[in-house]
């Protein structure tokens, strides 16, 4: 009897530690090896009911009418909910007219099915104030939606934020016939959405449309997701030039988790600084952790970039995406005047259409060389591609350059068709190969 508790109790021990050792080898990381956090595995919806009072704007003054413009009155309702603790400002059905909005500490945005909260197609009615714009901190005016310094700000409800860019449009590209020079900046447009400074927050299920200038831009937050929101500005048409769907710039923790993009410009971006001594700014730095999947791409320019004005960005994942007509699928833009490093970046299980799949190429628009003894070569090492089937015009559109360095591309389980077929392991410093099949031809 006691030989054989001591056995079961010997075999409990060893299926501990088998237990233990399985949990252990199956723990997510990210691509340095080290642990991705239980939060990245938490895609549940907020629930506003939880967040406090809520303050349907039509109750207070605003009106149901899309030709007034009423930022002041809707201004006063977030400032009311702020002054009595916090709550949950309403956007009710129907259509509201505003310019730049200003959310505090306590308060939330929740846009109901049928209610549209539209921006001014008039640029005096944004305020302008110091933000963040292309890399730079300067004065510029702000977006639709501001939301700074705050913990738990949530975007929510199934309804709409309409940047009604279409004028903005029209004016960036008549610049661009008078000037080729004219530059994003000089067009004068808000952005639908800015946070900054923020931490733990979601925008779920929103629609975000038409902006007339970058859809979301979050600055120097951490542990932010964006869950099944549907992102779109035309790409036909008057197309909506620099209507970035989301970008992260100097972040850490960000999750992008079933959301829908189609914009006339890059989807997710990462930026975090430019210019030949952007690594000594204190208002620039380093993206990481950030988690892109289960994510549709219909046109954009790019699915995944890094840059144009990125310092730093490591640890990126994604993943389980399809792309029905990108340009490209991961964007690597070297700029020859700013010392920038991109490491440790998995690409995995994509499918769909791409004009180019894998581009690194010097990225010199605008850009504004300085001499600088000291200056760091930048480097991309430690990017992986895997578990990929497209159809590509040019799967692998690499160029070399004495600005930058490339080392250590892996390319694993790669089934693609490609009208270019231009793939080499040359140009790469220690390029890895896995089962790749380009035009159904196994590549060693």
């Amino acid at each position: 009897m006691k030989r054989t508790f001591f056995y079961l109790l010997l075999c409990a021990v060893c299926l501990g530690v088998n237990a233990k050792k399985v949990k252990k080898q199956t723990q997510p990381l990210w691509p340095d090896g080290t642990p991705i956090a239980e939060w990245f595995n938490d895609t549940t919806k907020v629930d506003v009911n939880t967040l406090g009072k809520k303050y349907v704007i039509s109750e207070y003054g605003v009106k149901n009418d899309s030709t007034i413009v009423q930022t002041e009155a809707i201004q006063k309702v977030i400032d009311l909910a702020a002054s009595n603790g916090g709550g949950v400002i309403v956007i009710p059905r129907g259509t509201y007219l505003s310019g730049s909005l200003f959310f505090k500490q306590g308060t939330h945005l929740y846009v109901e099915e049928g209610g549209t909260l539209k921006g001014s197609d008039r640029i005096a009615n944004f305020k302008i104030l110091e933000t963040r714009i292309e890399g730079q901190t300067c004065k510029y005016f702000s977006a639709l939606v501001n939301a700074d310094g705050i913990d738990g700000f949530v975007i929510a409800g199934k309804g709409t934020i309409n940047g009604d860019g279409r004028h903005y449009w029209e004016e960036f590209w008549i610049r661009r016939q008078w000037n080729r020079e004219c530059t994003n900046k000089d067009a004068q447009r808000p952005r639908l959405t800015y946070i900054s400074n923020c931490k733990n927050v979601t925008v779920q299920d929103v629609r975000l449309i038409n902006s007339p200038f970058w859809t979301n831009h979050i600055y120097k937050s951490d542990h932010a997701r964006y869950i099944d929101c549907y992102i779109y500005a035309p790409t036909s048409g008057i197309k909506a030039p620099s209507s970035d769907a989301i970008d992260i710039d100097v972040c850490h923790d960000v999750l992008v988790h079933g959301c829908y993009m189609n914009v006339n410009d890059d989807a997710v971006v990462l930026k975090g600084g430019k210019g030949t001594w952007a690594d000594k700014d204190a208002n620039n730095g380093p993206n990481y952790n950030i988690l892109i999947q289960n994510c549709h791409y219909g046109t954009v320019h790019g699915c995944l970039t890094l840059g144009s004005e990125s310092v730093h960005d490591r640890n990126v994942i994604i993943r389980n995406c399809h792309a029905d007509n990108a340009n490209r699928v991961i964007w690597l833009k070297m700029r020859p005047d700013t010392p920038q490093h991109y490491e440790y970046v998995t690409v995995e299980n994509f499918t769909g259409k791409t004009g180019s799949f894998l581009v690194v190429r010097p990225w010199t628009q605008f850009f504004q060389p300085e001499n600088r003894e000291d200056m760091p070569l930048s480097t991309c090492n430690n990017i992986v591609m895997k578990n990929i089937n497209m159809e590509c015009k040019n799967f692998f559109d690499v160029g070399a350059s004495d600005k930058y360095k490339l080392i250590d591309f892996t390319f694993e389980n790669i089934d693609v068709k490609d009208q270019k077929n231009a793939f080499t392991k040359d140009i790469i410093e220690n390029t890895s190969i896995k089962n790749m099949k380009i035009n159904g031809e196994e590549i060693k």
